[in-house]
């Protein structure tokens, strides 16, 4: 371990341009690199000299971070390509990979390493597209890192006894390691322990470079920032067919990881955790999103964090949103208490409108619970509701969609979001696909929600650019309905209806809905 010197520079880029569209400049949220900041305060934590070059954040071309590389003279580039959302880890390696290539070709000394879900999904076939990453972390790194640093050189001969990586033998042959452990539960307050909030940039006040998303901050520019965002859990019990985020947990040293495969579930204790929400509160942060997958599932840890929340929270000043399912929201007393917490937005997967759909999606032993009820309990406990929609599931057709976005009209709910459903890489659904040998984005752009080149599962019924061209109409359709513009200008003011309305107008193109030409029918 070295005093001065870094050690190791986490490298946060982004390709929210070519993936967001128009969307990117305004309206798309700019994320604080929650993974960037796990692993930096563990790393430095087990005695390593670390920093983060947030480039997403700071808005710098390739040239000036080579340049800032070239001042920082890290050991170890790596390049954490982890998303905030489940699809963006692999729309990321866009951004990445065009920086990892410009270093490469400009000579610069170091070794460059990724770490994200792409990569633990896809370590040989990653390795063998991308000339210029020398090896890859396969599950979340947290001990692999630490191992390589404590490395005196990261050639070949030393990395084939680091246990969760994979990397480039020779320029031929990839060889993938036997898996290194993830940070057991009973660790995660040690070895995992918090956030280095003082390695990100800012202007004028912390976290003041990110934003939320638009809704977040109650359709107002002004709330975006300066924002934070942080987990109180790791992974999800859950193992559903179109989602990654169990790759953090892999533990098998298979050419194609399936998150499924590894779902489970690890926490801080509250009484850690508190430590970073007071930290964000003394940094004048009152736009928190909570990244857990499944915040409300486990009322152990829940219920004391948000008591000691709400004992934070007197003045009404946070605001934060959360995910939960919509068969474990149940009881108005817990509801009450995430409200007094600060939890003012609940991010609720409806996915479908139509209960056959719905219960195939593999949502774990998913109950079939009456949708209206579980709106208006949450409604009634003074808490918004942003809904998530999937178009294209299996057994999607033109009438279960449009039975979809019926129920969403009557909802009614100050948030909609609706997502394509893509064959992400480390899903069920992607090796599926692969198998089946049906279309498949050959992009990284592809594989998000809203690019030009992006490419969704099809169904029986429908190809992907008919579940796009549902999807992008109805968003419209959504944001300028009469009823859900009153809801807004009542709940949050005239001038949050018009920025919607602005929003609204904003249209993604659409290779695929080109080359149907469903844009004249």
């Amino acid at each position: 371990m070295s005093i001065n010197k870094t050690d190791c520079v986490f490298l946060v880029v982004s390709s929210s341009k070519k993936t967001y569209q128009n969307l990117s400049e305004t309206y798309s949220a700019i994320e604080p690199p929650t993974w960037a900041l796990l692993l930096a305060q563990s790393t430095r934590a087990a005695g390593f000299n670390v920093k983060i070059l947030d480039a997403n954040a700071e808005r710098l071309n390739e040239e000036e971070i080579f340049v800032r590389l070239k001042e920082i003279n890290p050991r170890l580039i790596c390049l954490v390509t982890y998303g905030q959302n489940v699809n963006t880890g692999t729309t990321i390696m866009s951004g990445a990979t065009h920086i990892s290539n410009f270093l490469k070709e400009n000579k610069i000394s170091q070794k460059i390493c990724f770490i994200g879900s792409h990569v633990q999904a896809l370590p040989k076939e990653t390795l063998e597209k991308e000339k210029s990453i020398d090896f890859v972390f396969t599950n979340e790194g947290v001990y692999a890192i630490q191992n390589v640093l404590k490395l005196k050189d990261f050639d070949n001969a030393n990395l084939r006894d680091i246990r969760g990586i994979a990397f480039r033998e020779s320029p031929d042959k990839i060889k993938i390691n036997p898996p290194e452990k993830v940070v057991p539960n009973d660790r995660m307050d040690i070895d995992l322990p918090g956030y280095a909030w003082d390695l990100l940039p800012y202007k004028n006040r912390p976290l003041d470079l990110y934003r939320a998303p638009l809704w977040h901050a109650e359709y107002d520019f002004e709330k975006r920032s300066p924002y934070a965002s942080l987990q109180t859990s790791l992974g999800c019990q859950f193992k559903c067919s179109f989602c990654m985020i169990n790759l953090i947990n892999r533990n098998d040293d298979e050419e194609v990881g399936v998150a499924s495969n590894y779902s489970k579930m690890r926490f801080w204790s509250p009484d850690f955790i508190i430590k970073e929400f007071d930290k964000l509160i003394k940094m004048g942060v009152r736009t928190i999103r909570i990244v857990d997958e499944m915040f409300l599932l486990n009322p152990k840890y829940y219920k004391p964090l948000c008591e000691k929340l709400a004992e934070r929270n007197k003045d009404d000043s946070l605001r934060m949103w959360s995910y939960s399912r919509i068969d474990t929201v149940k009881s108005p007393e817990i509801l009450k208490l995430v409200r007094r917490a600060g939890i003012k937005w609940l991010c609720l997967g409806i996915e479908s409108g139509d209960k056959k759909v719905r219960l195939e999606v593999a949502k774990g032993k998913f109950e079939d619970v009456d949708v209206r009820e579980v709106i208006k309990r949450v409604h009634d406990a003074d808490i918004n509701i942003m809904a998530n929609y999937m178009y294209g599931l299996p057994g999607d057709d033109e009438k279960t969609i449009e039975k979809t976005f019926n129920l969403s009209l009557e909802l009614c709910t100050a948030g909609w979001n609706t997502y394509p459903a893509i064959a992400l890489p480390g899903s069920l659904l992607y090796k599926q696909a692969r198998e089946s040998n049906l279309q498949l984005p050959d992009t990284y752009e592809g594989f998000s929600f809203h690019a030009y080149e992006t490419v969704p599962f099809p169904t029986e019924k429908l190809t992907p650019g008919q579940v796009l061209k549902f999807r992008d109409d109805n968003f419209i359709k959504y944001h300028t309905n009469k009823n859900f513009l009153k809801l807004i200008e009542e709940k949050f003011g005239k001038e949050a209806s018009e920025n919607i309305v602005q929003m609204a107008k904003v249209k993604l193109k659409r290779k695929l809905i080109e080359r149907e030409n469903l844009d004249t029918k």
